[in-house]
């Protein structure tokens, strides 16, 4: 299952915030394609399937599908707000080799 750091939790949590909808959880998936063979996708999301993994980070809830979860496991959320490397990134021993966009792995 995929770890958040502190500031990716804060900033889920002022998203989830804005959004203005009770019930949302962020949804972490591992899907076919990229330009390394596998793409992250994270949305928000209100349903949950029973066979889904959930944990919850303080106030946010990361729901996680089995075969997506067997992908990120060992894997790490992290938010960075600076001046060249601002946003969401992935760190994930399972990958391989990644692209240069850091959004797609093998």
């Amino acid at each position: 299952m995929i770890t958040l750091t502190d500031s990716a939790v804060s900033k889920v949590d002022e998203l989830l915030t804005a959004e203005g909808e009770d019930g949302l959880a962020l949804r972490v998936s591992v899907r076919p394609g990229g330009c390394s063979g596998f793409s992250y996708e994270m949305y928000f999301d209100n349903e949950k399937a029973s066979d889904d993994t959930t944990v919850a980070y303080g106030p946010v809830d990361v729901v996680v599908d089995p075969s997506s979860a067997q992908l990120l496991e060992g894997a790490t959320l992290d938010y960075k707000d600076g001046l060249t490397d601002a946003g969401f990134s992935i760190d994930n021993p399972n990958a391989q080799r990644t692209c240069g966009c850091g959004q797609s792995f093998s």
